[in-house]
């Protein structure tokens, strides 16, 4: 294993920015039927927006932003009412459709009802922190026993047929030795799940070094939302997961990143892609072969990549034969194909794949006080401020504005704050 878990020289610098980007985030209701442990957003009863003011701000996005899809989130969004107009309206756009759930009141009727009007792909959110008590079946499960639900998703919308199936979860201290298990879970259904997401637990604690100030006002760190009672490990970073990783993928590559705002060398979004089928992992594309992707996608569609259908991630076998001389990645996972088939030619029948798996790192908190947010975030959201301003802001922290009318400060405690006039 290299010194270094991961060399952002070795890696593609994901194209996105804030005017083009692969992603766009959308809030249509901030009610939930859960109330996760590590969630950045408020669970408000009766807070569904109208579909024209959701239809506004997506005019808005378009407006402001180039994007491949809409991810639809929450809250729980399938728990708007509107929830079918909205993904047919978002699909009249020219965008992909995806909903971000937990998956609870998805039903096969109303998934062929989200198809019909166009719905692109699901990311479902579980993992073991949720508190999924409404019923003793999942209640207390671990990450692995919670695989189980995972599975029963994945074969729902495959069943279906042509919808992108991904999974996320956070990941805590105690949940981190479990990444390399649902890594390899997602290897034994390569054929139907997309893409894994891991992303990292970040609250405010008691033992915090800073002051937070809105404006000239100071805020008590546990008056804000996403803030623990108790102690906890909030640093954990993306090579951190990588070196888990590798204690069952030594090979497992990262191939393209988006760095930080106020930490270059900092790994907001790690993406590796790999190769193989429910067997064997060939190999993992290295970051000629994003950066071909994304450049020719955006050559043909003006905009960056963001899903892709399963049908197109089900030509792995195809994508070794004619990208191997572009990329190194890919061209050992060539090899290795090529061996396999060797050994026994009849394998070739055996479908390939591609499959994501995507580290998220939220906010970092800088000693002197900044806050390294994702440079190029694709998670940005709209806001209206108390002047009537239309912005984009970043969804994670959107409670913020919310609550304080503005992004807090954070102030090292040795330092005097520097007050702003009014």
């Amino acid at each position: 294993m290299e010194a270094r878990t991961v060399d952002a020289a070795r890696l593609y610098r994901l194209p996105w920015t804030m005017p083009d980007n692969g992603i766009t985030w959308l809030e249509p209701t901030a009610h939930c039927n859960l109330n996760c442990y590590g969630c950045y957003r408020k669970n408000i009863k009766n807070s569904n927006k109208s579909l024209e003011e959701v239809k506004h701000e997506l005019d808005f996005f378009q407006s402001m932003r180039k994007t491949d899809c809409i991810s639809i989130a929450g809250g729980e969004p399938l728990l708007y009412p509107h929830i079918v107009e909205l993904v047919a309206d978002i699909k009249s756009r020219g965008l992909k459709p995806i909903i971000n759930s937990n998956g609870i009141a998805l039903t096969k009727e109303l998934l062929h009802e989200l198809k019909k009007a166009g719905v692109f792909g699901f990311t479902f959110h579980i993992d073991s922190k949720q508190g999924r008590g409404r019923g003793p079946e999942w209640e207390g499960k671990s990450e692995l026993e919670l695989n189980q639900l995972r599975l029963h998703y994945a074969e729902m919308l495959a069943s279906e047929g042509g919808i992108a199936c991904s999974f996320n979860s956070t990941v805590y201290e105690d949940t981190l030795q479990y990444v390399p298990d649902l890594v390899e879970w997602a290897h034994r259904h390569i054929d139907i799940v997309n893409t894994m997401v891991f992303i990292l637990f970040r609250y405010i604690t008691p033992d915090t070094p800073y002051d937070f100030y809105a404006g000239s006002k100071k805020i008590i760190w546990n008056d804000i939302h996403y803030h623990s009672e108790k102690e906890e490990k909030t640093d954990i970073m993306a090579p951190d997961v990588v070196a888990e990783i590798r204690k069952r993928y030594p090979d497992f590559s990262p191939a393209a990143y988006l760095n930080g705002t106020h930490a270059p060398d900092h790994f907001k979004w790690l993406l590796t892609e790999r190769v193989g089928n429910k067997n064997r992992i060939f190999g993992y594309a290295g970051s000629k072969f994003i950066e071909l992707v994304m450049t020719l996608y955006h050559y043909k569609r003006d905009r960056y990549l963001s899903y892709a259908t399963p049908k197109t991630l089900g030509l792995g076998r195809t994508t070794l034969f004619n990208t191997w001389m572009f990329d190194s990645g890919i061209r050992k996972a060539f090899r290795k194909y090529l061996a396999y088939l060797a050994a026994n030619p009849f394998r070739v029948f055996r479908k390939v794949n591609m499959q994501s798996i995507m580290i998220i790192q939220p906010v970092d908190l800088m000693p002197n006080g900044d806050q390294s947010m994702c440079d190029g975030c694709p998670d940005i959201t709209y806001w209206k401020d108390k002047d009537g301003k239309e912005q984009l802001v970043w969804s994670c922290r959107l409670e913020e504005p919310m609550q304080y009318g503005d992004f807090l400060r954070m102030v090292p405690k040795n330092e005097k704050a520097e007050v702003p006039e009014n």
